[in-house]
């Protein structure tokens, strides 16, 4: 781009409506991404400035839009199980969302004896084998459950891996035990690990504390 910085950080800040937080940053990857691109037609400068701009806005209002959901999920979330709300969010890399999803279609743990039954009404369980673990990577996992449960639970045990060491060195060693279906089959197996967490964290009324819950062999 021929503008200066100056200019630069202006015009983001003014087609932005000061929405972006780091204008610096911001303008240094329109800068890079200027040196890397083949050079356009004058012409086409105002459109594709006008384009930038309306992109940033969107994802903005986006951001908004997606605080404002996590809000009310919160209140409402807060107002059925103020307790479990707290815990769940305690667990590494789970926020409100996947917090309220997870006990929205749960309700109140003491409804369930263990995490083997748990995980049946997720449809987190094998045919052939309930303890949460297969040898094969072609073993068909249950279709039968909640499947919203289930789509939660997988959400969330994915976050995890991401951001705790015990869960993503699980999901890493089940990811290379197999050839083929790694991701499918790790995820599912992480899933399963994930139920036992958070029966034990909801069951113990208990904030998670980095140790684990699960004294199962894997």
């Amino acid at each position: 781009m021929e503008a200066s910085e100056e200019d630069l950080v202006s015009f983001i800040a003014e087609k932005s409506r000061n929405r972006i937080t780091d204008i610096g940053k911001t303008a240094e990857l329109l800068r890079k991404a200027a040196r890397d691109s083949y050079r356009l037609d004058k012409a086409l400068y105002e459109p594709l400035s006008v384009s930038i701009a309306s992109s940033f806005n969107c994802i903005e209002t986006f951001k908004k839009e997606i605080k404002a959901i996590d809000a009310a999920i919160e209140r409402e979330i807060k107002g059925l199980c103020p307790n479990s709300f707290i815990i769940l969010q305690s667990i590494d890399g789970i926020g409100p969302v996947f917090a309220g999803g997870i006990i929205a279609e749960i309700g109140d743990i003491a409804t369930f004896h263990s995490s083997d039954a748990l995980a049946k009404y997720a449809g987190l369980y094998w045919k052939h084998n309930d303890s949460g673990d297969f040898s094969g990577e072609d073993t068909p996992m249950s279709k039968a459950g909640n499947r919203y449960l289930r789509y939660y639970l997988g959400e969330a045990a994915n976050s995890m891996r991401k951001h705790n060491a015990e869960y993503g060195a699980y999901y890493r060693k089940k990811y290379n035990e197999v050839p083929k279906h790694q991701h499918k089959r790790a995820l599912a197996l992480t899933s399963r690990k994930f139920v036992r967490l958070v029966y034990g964290l909801l069951a113990k009324n208990q904030l998670y504390s980095g140790v684990s819950l699960d004294t199962s062999i894997e």
